[in-house]
Order: C-alpha cells, then sequence, then structure tokens
C-alpha cells in the first residue's frame, strides 16, 4: 500500500511540475517575443509553486531536517540572480534585506555541511546504481542541482548565456527538475539503459538548440513562399535572413542587413549584409538606417530575426517529456 501511495505522489507531483513548467516558459516565452524582456517578478511568483511542490514532496519522504535546509540553499542561491547578491557591507550598514540573505545563506550552508556528514557513508557512484538510501539519493539530487545553478550562472557571466531571462529560466527549470525523478518521461526505455544522465534544465537547453537547428529551412521555406527569392542572390540571404516590407521594419524586433553603397561611379545600390552587427544599434541609429532606405525607394529588404532563447526553451518541453535526457537518446544511434 505504501509504494503504491509513493508512486501515485511521485506521477501526481511530476504532472504537477509539468503543469507548471508550461505555463510559466509559455508566458515567458510571450513576454520575450512581445517586449524583449521578462520581468524579475515573474520568475518570483512562478517560484511559489515550486516552493509549494517542493513542501509536499519533503512532507511525503520525510527526510532529515539538513535535507531541507539543503533544499532551501538551492533556492538561495538561484534567488541571487533575481534579488542580486548581498554582501557583508550592506549588511553591516543596516540593510535588513541583505542580513536576513546572509542569514538564509548561513543556515542553508549549515544544513549542507550537516547533511554532508550524515550521508558520508554514500557517493555519486553509489546513487547511480541505485546502492545509496532514498535520503541520500534526494540529497545528492539537490547538490547536483545546486552544481547545475553554479554553472549556469557562470555560463550567464561569462557570458555563452547572453540573455537575462534565458538564464534565469534554466535557473528556474532546474529548480522546479532538481533530478530526472519528478520529470514524468513517455518513452523511458532509452533513459532506463543509461546510468548518467544530463540534468533536465540543461538538457531542456540541448532540445532547444536542435530546434534551433530548423531555423535556416524554415526562413528558406517562408521566403520561398512569399516569393522573395528571385535570383541566386537572394537564394545566399533567403537561408539566414527574412525578406520584408521596409515599411514594417519599426514594429518588428530585427536587425536590419540591407543598407545603401555608393559606388565609385557615383552610382548608389543597395547592399545586403550577411551578418548583424556586432553591437544592437540605437533607436536613432535605427531610424537613420530606415530613413536612408526609404530615401532610395526600397520596399522589400533583408533583416535578421531577433530570436530570444525562451522562443525554443518553451517548445522543448515537448521533446523532453516524450524522451527525456537528449543524450540518451542520440548516443545509442552511434554505438550500433
Amino acid at each position: 500500500m505504501g509504494t503504491t501511495m509513493d508512486v501515485d505522489s511521485d506521477l501526481i507531483l511530476g504532472w504537477a511540475r509539468m503543469a507548471v513548467l508550461v505555463l510559466c516558459m509559455g508566458w515567458a516565452a510571450w513576454f520575450d517575443h512581445k517586449e524583449r524582456r521578462v520581468s524579475n517578478e515573474h520568475w518570483i511568483v512562478w517560484s511559489k509553486p515550486i516552493a509549494f511542490i517542493w513542501t509536499l514532496d519533503l512532507l511525503i519522504q520525510q527526510p532529515h531536517w539538513s535535507v531541507w535546509l539543503s533544499a532551501s540553499a538551492l533556492i538561495a542561491y538561484a534567488s541571487g540572480s533575481v534579488i542580486g547578491r548581498p554582501t557583508f557591507r550592506d549588511a553591516s550598514s543596516g540593510n535588513r534585506v541583505d542580513q536576513i540573505v546572509l542569514l538564509w545563506y548561513l543556515v542553508s550552508l549549515i544544513g549542507i555541511v550537516v547533511a554532508a556528514l550524515r550521508f558520508s557513508t554514500s557517493n555519486p557512484i553509489d546513487v547511480l546504481i541505485g546502492e545509496s538510501s532514498p535520503e541520500a539519493t534526494l540529497w545528492w539530487s539537490y547538490i547536483a542541482a545546486l552544481i547545475t545553478l553554479f554553472v549556469i550562472d557562470m555560463a550567464w557571466r561569462l557570458r555563452f548565456i547572453h540573455g537575462g531571462a534565458d538564464a534565469k529560466a534554466l535557473m528556474w527549470v532546474t529548480l522546479l527538475f532538481p533530478s530526472w525523478v519528478g520529470v514524468p518521461v513517455h518513452f523511458t526505455t532509452q533513459m532506463d539503459e543509461i546510468v548518467l544522465h544530463l540534468p533536465p534544465s540543461l538538457s531542456l537547453l540541448i532540445w532547444g538548440g536542435f530546434l534551433f537547428i530548423l531555423i535556416p529551412l524554415i526562413l528558406l521555406v517562408r521566403n520561398i513562399a512569399t516569393g522573395s527569392v528571385k535570383s541566386f542572390s537572394d537564394v545566399t540571404m533567403a537561408w539566414m535572413a527574412l525578406s520584408i516590407p521596409l515599411d514594417s521594419v519599426r514594429n518588428r524586433h530585427v536587425w536590419i542587413l540591407t543598407d545603401t553603397m555608393d559606388l565609385p561611379s557615383g552610382e548608389r545600390v543597395l547592399n545586403h549584409k550577411r551578418r548583424a552587427p556586432r553591437q544592437t544599434p540605437t533607436e536613432q541609429e535605427m531610424e537613420d538606417h530606415i530613413q536612408r532606405l526609404e530615401a532610395f525607394g526600397a520596399e522589400n529588404i533583408w533583416v535578421s530575426l531577433k530570436l530570444p532563447l525562451l522562443l525554443f526553451l518553451f517548445p522543448a518541453i515537448l521533446p523532453l517529456w516524450l524522451f527525456g535526457d537528449p543524450m540518451a537518446t542520440i548516443l545509442p544511434l552511434f554505438l550500433q
């Protein structure tokens, strides 16, 4: 009876997590598409369902108090991406928020240390082969998630992940799914055959990357469908850019690739660049660029779309649910 209840509760919480994932990421992707920003308030609000689900999960499993505080450490670390990191200087000068957060860090650290001593007889290898206790497995999953948060945070600070919303989304997903135990993967055969898996949040990132690869094909088909491919030069642009009416540029998030160029003969012609500018033009530079094209009489121009990563992370939820870790699906294809 107890085993059945555990299985049922895991399944219910897993689908609850998946529902929260779809709603939060869908909403964030819409904000990022329309406004090219996602407010910190969005991630703070959607962290509340995570805390609720975690509380239910821990109440069901009833682990040692140090495991609760280890779970708290994940939220404490991730909170720095939205409320900032506290400093001893501000805390000593009487900043109450920094004092509370630093105390939160300290208590969470105590929990990690106590849990590490408590589970010192187990190690990650024992967890992978299923020879550790459920409590130790749970704690090690939190430690793995904490490391994942650190990797994402460093990737953001080193500009490997450019968008703040993208990094915060991946950190939020790490909190929602600290391990694969909470992901209701549909096809589990490949997942069961491989012991070591990527974290769910990084798996979502990789699935999103696979979807990103489809962009050239989508652009090419769309440009052909709109009749924008009329020469070989258009073909070279059609798979990396989109042809749109000049009068619609002001209302879209794009980089303009078409500009005017003066030839040595004095003739002015249109020139199409194949790369977006390294630095985003200011609003005035953008307006000057558009006015040059309008003065030339251009009707359709080539643009590079500003596509935020969140637009790919949201649909990547589907393959994540269907297949789980992409490496578990892809690696066997090369080993056969």
